[in-house]
């Protein structure tokens, strides 16, 4: 036999709980605590790339301090946008999070208007775990030390230059699009599968410059093999003291960091959201964080909110979308 307290309290939670399912949010939201269960953190890419070393690290120090497993889910392929969409319709309740890059959630967006999810409309963005910089790369058995003697060199031998892209439409295929314009360095374009292919042809010396992430390649800079002209991020870079920024250079709008970052569905609590940004941030604040950081090659990132996040990704998908539009880019349909 139950007494009228008990009966009033199961009514009470019953009404809630309806209460939040007709605001389209999570039952239990009302009365358990986040997170209780593990938490699927996916990586839209397969294992080894940038993008899946920074969910890996990130989603073991998470799993510490939020006392529930975050299990990294490799979902890739078509760029990223699988493992995307699964997120985009995932369960709007916390235990579904995305890894998010400048791929998934600003070049892709940019490029394909036939794209199955909105990258600012279908997520509730968290924050940017770590920066990447950028650096414009030459093999090293060319005759160039600087970007000065690149310029130089491109203008005394015009059709001498041929750049590798990870594909048309790619970050590397943009940037190098926006250099070859404001530098005035004639080069022609050849586009790649992915960025490991066109890698292996630089180090092969079948193309001369490409334009990657420093996480990637810092072990081919360190051991001569490829040279690095130029670095985009906010500052030189520890692990290349004697490398000058594009902003050094008078080309600031060449120095854009690529990101890794956090986002859950759209809809997600906001104070959900807010458990997860102020955790990772108070995880980017630890020493140890900030070393290991620096070893793999990533920037940790300013406090970037919620909101700032969002408006971030908004701006860079113009961005792209502008240098795109200038050169008459259009991704490839295959």
């Amino acid at each position: 036999m139950t007494s009228p307290a008990s009966d009033r309290r199961r009514f009470l939670q019953s009404t809630a709980a309806a209460g939040l399912a007709g605001l389209g949010l999570p039952a239990f939201a009302a009365d358990t605590p986040y997170p209780s269960r593990p938490i699927n953190l996916v990586v839209p890419f397969t294992p080894g790339g940038s993008v899946d070393v920074a969910g890996r690290l990130i989603s073991d120090r998470l799993a510490r301090a939020l006392g529930q497993p975050v299990v990294v889910d490799n979902r890739g392929g078509a760029g990223g946008t699988i493992g995307s969409t699964y997120v985009a319709k995932a369960a709007p309740d916390g235990y579904t999070l995305i890894v998010t890059s400048q791929s998934t959630h600003v070049v892709n967006p940019a490029m394909n208007p036939r794209l199955p999810y909105d990258a600012v409309k279908d997520f509730a963005p968290i924050t940017i775990i770590g920066r990447l910089a950028n650096v414009l790369l030459i093999n090293a058995d060319l005759p160039i030390r600087s970007f000065d003697e690149l310029v130089k060199y491109a203008r005394a031998h015009p059709t001498a230059l041929n750049y590798a892209s990870a594909g048309t439409g790619s970050v590397s295929h943009l940037s190098m699009e926006l250099l070859k314009n404001q530098a005035g360095i004639p080069m022609a374009h050849i586009p790649y599968r992915g960025a490991g292919v066109a890698l292996s042809d630089l180090l092969g010396g079948q193309v001369q410059l490409t334009w990657n992430n420093l996480s990637s390649n810092l072990g081919n800079i360190l051991n001569g093999k490829l040279r690095a002209l130029a670095v985009a991020a906010p500052a030189r870079v520890q692990q290349l003291p004697d490398v000058p920024t594009f902003a050094e250079l008078k080309l600031p709008d060449l120095n854009l960091t690529s990101w890794n970052g956090l986002a859950a569905p759209a809809k997600t609590p906001d104070a959900i959201v807010q458990k997860l940004y102020t955790e990772t941030r108070r995880i980017l604040a630890e020493p140890a964080t900030r070393a290991t950081w620096l070893d793999k090659g990533m920037i940790v990132p300013e406090d970037v909110t919620p909101a700032a996040y969002r408006k971030e990704i908004a701006e860079r998908i113009q961005f792209y979308q502008r240098i795109a539009r200038d050169n008459r880019i259009v991704m490839d349909s295959n």
